[in-house]
């Protein structure tokens, strides 16, 4: 085996928490990159994405990041987020993946050698230390390079290998030029809809 594919991997994405770590650090993901990034590591069986989405999906912001993802080698796992009434009268939303991250995580264990947690949610740990009891190697994807640290100090300890994203920000950051570029045309489409 060469040093450049050291096993089977699977990617497990917590996409609320990764875009919320990628803005923090002033940047934008590229999936297409992190695919190609985390391919160079080894051979990546799957690659999970798992977000909460608003119950009219058809409608959401998101859509297009979902349908792209799921076109270009991501299983997509959604899970619609439910309102609720505080008990100050205000209407929230809440939802949550961990559950669902944790069960496809703990089924894979067989057929992986690697999982790499794009997460830096504490909840996790105990997920983690269950992956590793069963012989998988566990690497986690977050930052420290913030204030306050995205990851929580518990889940960056229990993991085999931490990798700050700030690290891989010149491997999996959408180009600024790609960037850019799109702006111009976005911002054509959107008056669309508007009487301006």
């Amino acid at each position: 085996m060469s040093d450049l594919h050291q096993g089977r991997i699977a990617l497990f994405i917590d996409g609320a928490n990764l875009h919320a770590t990628a803005r923090t650090l002033g940047f934008d993901m590229d999936y297409r990159r992190l695919l190609v990034e985390f391919s160079g590591r080894g051979a990546v069986l799957r690659a999970f994405y798992y977000t909460t989405t608003l119950e009219d999906l058809e409608f959401s912001s998101v859509r297009p990041l979902l349908d792209w993802l799921d076109y270009n080698g991501y299983s997509v796992v959604t899970r619609p987020a439910k309102e609720f009434v505080d008990a100050s009268g205000r209407r929230k939303l809440k939802g949550s993946i961990s559950v669902e991250l944790a069960i496809d995580a703990m089924e894979i264990t067989s057929h992986v050698d690697e999982i790499v947690l794009f997460s830096g949610d504490g909840d996790f740990r105990p997920m983690v230390e269950a992956l590793q009891r069963r012989g998988v190697r566990v690497t986690v994807v977050s930052t420290i390079s913030s204030q306050p640290p995205m990851v929580a100090d518990e889940l960056r300890r229990q993991a085999d290998v931490f990798i700050d994203l700030k690290d891989l920000q010149a491997k999996v950051g959408r180009d600024a030029a790609e960037r850019a570029a799109r702006e111009p045309v976005e911002r054509t489409f959107r008056p669309r809809n508007s009487q301006a």
